[in-house]
């Protein structure tokens, strides 16, 4: 029997598409990949529509700690959804939890990329050089990656040590000359959950060396990790003087 799956996470819609065909019935306006994904679309990852979730009937509701807010998961349950949400804050927690996921929504097998992905991370060269860094994800106002995020664990094994790493919160507000202030060596701008452009961001840190990144490889954790050391690494090294 195929599962009814909804998903609330990106990363995992994807996942889960590619993995165990049929099983998505529901997904995210922000759910992007696979692309031409057709499902019925719930709304955001901060604001689901939790009305038309139960009324798609599914089996289960895939989620995040971090992306989605507890009460609307506390909502689904208490309609008599059956919730899994996962924890993600590095990248071998990432494998792990991809695991559970998909074991849970019914794939018939292991997939191959997910086998290619560990390969892929485990196989890394140390880094020739360690840079520190400083990650907005966010302006108006400013807020950068802190401790324990999946996207600073990604940077750190490829070499870029976040200053922000030991900060008291997860995703700090900062102002930017703070951010100037703090010396880093590059500043890393993905295109989400902000999109960071060559036109958008890098003007208010003359002087530093700005990685324009994909946000999906830096922060999504999916058959995308299959690529990311390679995506992000190449936009880390053009920056590099």
């Amino acid at each position: 029997m195929v599962l009814r799956v909804v998903s609330l996470v990106p990363s995992l819609t994807e996942a889960v598409a590619v993995s165990a065909p049929g099983a998505l019935v529901g997904a995210t306006d922000w759910c992007t990949h696979p692309a031409g994904l057709d499902v019925v679309r719930i709304g955001g990852t901060k604001n689901p529509k939790t009305e038309r979730i139960v009324g798609l009937s599914p089996d289960l509701v895939i989620a995040n700690e971090e992306e989605n807010r507890e009460p609307d998961l506390t909502a689904l349950r208490e309609a008599g959804v059956e919730v899994l949400v996962t924890e993600v804050r590095d990248v071998p927690q990432a494998f792990r939890e991809l695991e559970r996921v998909l074991r849970a929504c019914g794939a018939p097998a292991r997939p191959r990329w997910l086998d290619e992905a560990e390969e892929a991370w485990s196989g890394l060269p140390s880094p020739e050089y360690r840079r520190t860094a400083v990650v907005p994800v966010w302006r108006r106002p400013w807020m950068v990656l802190g401790r324990d995020t999946f996207a600073g664990d990604v940077l750190e094994r490829l070499g870029v040590d976040n200053l922000y790493a030991v900060h008291a919160d997860r995703y700090p507000r900062v102002p930017v000359d703070d951010l100037r202030a703090a010396g880093p060596d590059v500043v890393v701008l993905p295109d989400e959950p902000y999109r960071f452009t060559a036109d958008d961001g890098p003007e208010a840190f003359a002087g530093v060396p700005c990685a324009l990144v994909s946000g999906r490889h830096l922060t999504w954790y999916g058959p995308s990790l299959v690529e990311a050391p390679r995506v992000v690494a190449q936009a880390l090294r053009a920056t590099h003087r």
